[in-house]
């Protein structure tokens, strides 16, 4: 019954989406840009973007380096403009170290006859110049990581370097706040997110959760005994303290993801830890369904991860900071450990055991973050910013600014 339930809901709010949509495509703006970091690979910021084009399906893209076979079909049939960071020599490979080139290769996009733009941001987008007039819309994943949040991951442990990166990161900065006047508006994917815009740009921001396909991550499958981390392997997201944890626990885990920590991952995990890299999303999906929990122990701005995982009617065990405690119910769909140690996750685990928890109630908290909802929202937002300035994006709008143009021209 909940299944027939959920499926006249979804198909409901479809018609209501298309009737919107239609309503809004009738006095939209003539061109629209969107401006996106960088697309070599399909993350939450990709999905974000494929949802977003399903509203625009016309929109031009504007992005720093272009991948097109790491991208969807959706997003790489697009028209797309590189900047000049496309051409420089080991760009695909080493481009984050081209860091301090991006402000000036996002600023060198001509948006001339752009009436509305959507940077899509977590770097550089937002400081993409509009045309003069043009209602410019930025969807922040988060302030820029690498200067405001993550700076260890480039400084790490070099005294030397971080000493001689100082200034460019100093510069980044300044030109991160300043730039943040070409945004008209600010959304961001949690409220994490939106105090990180708050307390570095000082301006708010309205808050509209990224996409999950909830159509796809679904429950099914049979439980294993097995818990589950799905992850890339860099420092930040404490990989490595779950291990410990498991270590202790001697429970299995699996961890699916790869990255620059495997090898010392590999090393550090015991006989009840088993890693399988990169597997498709039908095989995440296959292990959310058979997993006993989600162990999710880092920080994130959001995290589509625990969201899918619910997705699947599993609870998830997570670091009580961040966007997750925006998408987990705490003793609902999940528990949260308060102190970022194997210990505390060790506690948790244990306490997890103890406790039971419907897989129907994480699957109805995924649905508030679903697809269509994420498009209805962003539709209904766009539609209530773009009505203020509609008198400039009419046809109406542009015969009375160019009539009042003669009337000044004739005194």
């Amino acid at each position: 019954m909940s299944c027939i339930l959920y499926t006249a809901y979804r198909e409901g709010r479809q018609r209501r989406l298309a009737a919107r949509t239609a309503r809004f495509m009738s006095t939209q703006p003539r061109r629209v840009a969107i401006v996106h970091d960088w697309l070599n690979g399909m993350r939450g910021g990709e999905k974000a973007l494929e949802a977003i084009l399903e509203l625009f399906p016309e929109a031009d893209i504007f992005t720093l380096l272009l991948e097109r076979e790491k991208v969807s079909a959706r997003i790489g049939s697009q028209r797309i403009t590189t900047s000049f960071i496309q051409h420089l020599p080991f760009a695909r490979s080493k481009y984050r170290h081209l860091l301090p080139l991006f402000p000036l290769a996002i600023e060198s996009f001509d948006l001339t006859g752009y009436d509305l733009v959507i940077s899509t941001s977590h770097c550089v987008a937002k400081g993409a110049r509009p045309a003069k007039g043009a209602l410019h819309i930025c969807y922040c994943f988060s302030p820029m990581r690498y200067v405001w949040v993550f700076q260890e991951e480039y400084f790490g442990g070099n005294r030397m370097r971080r000493v001689a990166l100082a200034p460019i990161f100093a510069g980044l900065k300044l030109w991160d706040r300043r730039s943040c006047d070409r945004v008209n508006h600010f959304v961001a994917i949690s409220g994490t997110v939106a105090k990180r815009i708050a307390r570095f740009y000082r301006r708010k921001a309205e808050v509209i959760y990224p996409p999950v396909d909830t159509d796809f991550f679904v429950p099914g499958g049979k439980e294993a005994d097995f818990y589950l981390v799905v992850s890339a392997l860099v420092p930040y997201k404490r990989i490595d303290m779950a291990i410990q944890t498991f270590n202790k626990l001697k429970l299995p885990l699996v961890i699916i993801g790869d990255g620059p920590e495997y090898r010392k991952l590999k090393r550090l995990a015991g006989k009840t830890i088993s890693f399988r890299g990169r597997v498709s999303d039908k095989q995440v999906r296959e292990a959310y369904q058979g997993c006993r929990a989600l162990i999710f122990p880092g920080v994130e701005d959001f995290g589509l991860v625990p969201v899918e995982a619910q997705a699947c009617g599993k609870p998830v065990i997570a670091y009580g900071e961040g966007g997750v405690t925006e998408s987990v119910l705490d003793g609902i769909t999940g528990i949260f450990f308060q102190e970022q140690t194997a210990d505390s996750l060790l506690e948790a685990v244990k306490a997890f055991q103890r406790m039971h928890f419907d897989p129907a109630k994480a699957r109805e908290n995924s649905l508030k973050f679903g697809r269509e909802v994420f498009k209805d929202r962003m539709l209904e937002y766009l539609s209530r910013r773009y009505e203020d300035v509609m008198p400039a994006f009419t046809d109406e709008g542009l015969r009375e600014e160019s009539d009042s143009a003669r009337r000044r021209a004739s005194r």
